[in-house]
């Protein structure tokens, strides 16, 4: 009882949304929210939409146009088998905002329930969870993302072509791979901060009134509770997106990401950085995906920065 209680007192304030809809108005005033929330609406018209009016298919080889530079034609050049690079790298563009969103998503869901149960049902149950979460913590993540695609990537490929016939692609494998195992291993801070709002908010007094109205659990927790909660775990589904984006970048760049005959911002980058030497620099072929990488994260950082500000006062200066 005294360690419950010193936990919800030492636990952070509940995140009040109520007027968060003025605030997140004033925010996008910021020119720096603005110009990321824009680039990110290009980038998702460019990757969905204008890749299919570039002309080329991105797949197709031309070896009669390898490395040419950006011109007319291939406004961001050709790589090492004559095909279109803006093709290539808007088509990669969809597989890195694919992997970071529903990475996210699988780690807001594991995240979310683990941290909400391990509060609400509090005592010896609370302390066993969060220990698993402790020692998970202390785990190189990483290496158990490449652990675990090395080993169920040759199981899956097996289980997923016998039916083929059905048309699954075993080509897919590798990127649900990523999906379950990237968001596998981001729940643990969700999970976290989920845990100790709800230590304050189950002590909150309309909580206490629909336990005297006999509702369960579950209803308490599903239908009071974590509806607070959804600033809270927007801004933090915000800003791990990118995360999972970079890891993802990082396992492609490593030969243990997106396969051929996909690609992602990552794996683009991997192949331009086999073939730059001081004798051929190609610059093209690393800046463009790099730039969009790089681009893309800071403004996924920004608007979950100003999104934390604007709904989380204990986060301004």
């Amino acid at each position: 009882m005294h360690a419950a209680a010193s936990n919800a007192a030492s636990a952070p304030a509940a995140v009040d949304t109520r007027g968060a809809g003025s605030s997140t108005a004033f925010l996008w005033r910021d020119p720096v929210v603005a110009a990321s929330a824009s680039w990110l609406v290009f980038l998702v018209l460019a990757s969905f939409v204008l890749v299919y009016f570039t002309g080329h298919d991105g797949t197709a080889n031309n070896l009669s146009r390898t490395y040419q530079p950006p011109s007319a034609e291939h406004w961001m050049g050709t790589d090492l088998l004559g095909r279109d690079v803006l093709t290539r790298l808007l088509k990669g563009a969809q597989i890195s905002m694919l992997v970071g969103l529903i990475g996210a998503t699988v780690s807001l869901v594991i995240g979310v329930t683990y941290g909400a149960v391990a509060a609400y049902v509090g005592g010896t149950v609370d302390n066993v969870m969060m220990r698993v979460v402790d020692i998970l913590y202390s785990l190189p993540r990483l290496i158990l993302v490449i652990l675990v695609i090395t080993f169920f990537d040759g199981y899956a490929r097996e289980w997923v072509g016998s039916f083929r016939k059905f048309g699954l692609d075993p080509s897919a494998v590798r990127l649900c791979l990523l999906f379950i195992s990237l968001g596998c291993i981001e729940w643990l801070t969700m999970a976290r901060i989920v845990r100790g709002q709800v230590l304050v908010l189950k002590e909150a007094q309309y909580v206490q009134a629909a336990r005297a109205l006999g509702q369960s659990h579950a209803a308490i927790l599903w239908l009071h509770i974590l509806p607070q909660l959804r600033g809270l775990i927007l801004i933090y589904l915000t800003l791990n997106v990118p995360v999972i984006i970079l890891e993802e970048s990082f396992l492609s760049f490593l030969g243990m990401g997106v396969q051929a005959p996909m690609a992602s911002w990552g794996s683009l980058i991997s192949e331009s950085a086999k073939v730059i030497n001081p004798i051929s620099i190609n610059w093209w072929l690393v800046v463009f995906p790099a730039v969009f990488l790089a681009l893309t994260l800071m403004s996924l950082n920004f608007i979950g920065d100003a999104l934390r500000d604007a709904w989380d006062p204990r986060s301004r200066k």
